[in-house]
């Protein structure tokens, strides 16, 4: 049988990135099995089984991680060929939907080979609530020098200067939180993360890849995801679908801020979160462990109605490379 005559065939499969915050870290629920990088929890679409994309991704990951997905929304179709293939020319293309999808389940997890991960553990350079991250200056900014000057062209070059500008906040344009995937594509180009040195890209480096790996392209998935849901609490208010039903403005604020990466002014935040109508004063307080009681808050469901986008502003953004 020649190629033209042999048969193309195409599987859908479902990739979820579950997030949740816990300890004012953002975790996303992974996969582990000894020997392998992590994976975000995937498995086949059954087009007898069920009856949309979305009710067969909460089906399997009920069956697989035994939670009970709240949120959930697509992000995006991966499809490229190869990104699902052990070795070349191995099985069906497979063709992945990915979701994102939030919970507040943040306590142990009860499914075999499942864990919750820090995402900034994949991605180091995201999160500058400290301080911009030493990775980016000791390692990233030499290497995507290195990427520029090594361009081919003079117009590849630029190309190249202009996306590390953009993605990285170079020459002061500043960092803009939500250019995860991009960063991670950049940087993937750049042959600086595991997953170029395992596709076997000829201008991978040979130092130690920035960030743990994943298996086939889930770490791209997880940056979609992060990116989405940085991008969505600006005008969503998403972020509650992460939040006890009562919380403090303090505990609000260091979720959003382990989501975004940045600190935020505190009475800035106070203030913006106030006028804007998301939250109500339960007349309850928390008792912390010292100093004074909090009030406690919870959601106001009616801003949904009274306003078009009603979501978490953010403050000005850090500063990027040098």
């Amino acid at each position: 049988m020649s190629d033209s005559a042999v048969p193309h065939v195409v599987s859908i499969g479902l990739s979820a990135a579950i997030v949740s915050v816990m300890d004012e870290r953002p975790r996303v629920l992974a996969v582990h099995h000894r020997g392998m990088d992590d994976a975000l929890p995937f498995g086949p679409f059954d087009p007898l089984r069920h009856r949309t994309l979305e009710s067969g991704l909460r089906s399997w990951v009920k069956e697989q991680t035994y939670l009970d997905l709240g949120y959930a929304e697509q992000l995006y179709t991966f499809g490229d060929r190869g990104r699902h293939l052990v070795k070349a020319g191995e099985g069906p293309r497979v063709v992945s939907v990915g979701y994102l999808a939030l919970t507040r389940a943040g306590g142990e997890l009860k499914a075999p080979d499942t864990l919750w991960r820090d995402w900034y553990g994949f991605f180091p350079w995201e999160d500058w609530r400290k301080e911009k991250p030493r990775i980016v200056a000791e390692t990233i900014a030499p290497a995507l020098k290195s990427f520029v000057k090594a361009a081919a062209t003079t117009a590849i070059a630029e190309q190249r200067r202009e996306r590390v500008r953009l993605c990285f906040g170079a020459d002061g344009s500043g960092w803009d939180e939500e250019r995860v995937l991009e960063r991670y594509e950049l940087l993937y180009e750049a042959g600086l993360v595991q997953e170029a040195v395992r596709d076997g890209r000829s201008d991978a480096s040979d130092g130690v890849p920035l960030g743990d790996g994943m298996v086939f392209d889930h770490r791209r998935i997880l940056a979609t995801a992060i990116a989405r849901l940085r991008g969505k609490m600006k005008y969503r208010p998403v972020v509650f679908e992460l939040m006890p039903p009562a919380f403090t403005l303090l505990e609000l604020q260091r979720t959003v801020e382990a989501i975004s990466g940045i600190r935020l002014h505190k009475q800035n935040f106070r203030r913006l979160v106030e006028a804007q109508g998301l939250v109500e004063g339960t007349g309850k307080s928390a008792a912390p462990a010292r100093g004074r009681p909090a009030e406690l808050f919870r959601f106001r469901r009616e801003v949904l109605s009274e306003r078009p986008a009603p979501g978490v502003r953010l403050g000005a953004r850090g500063r990027g490379i040098a």
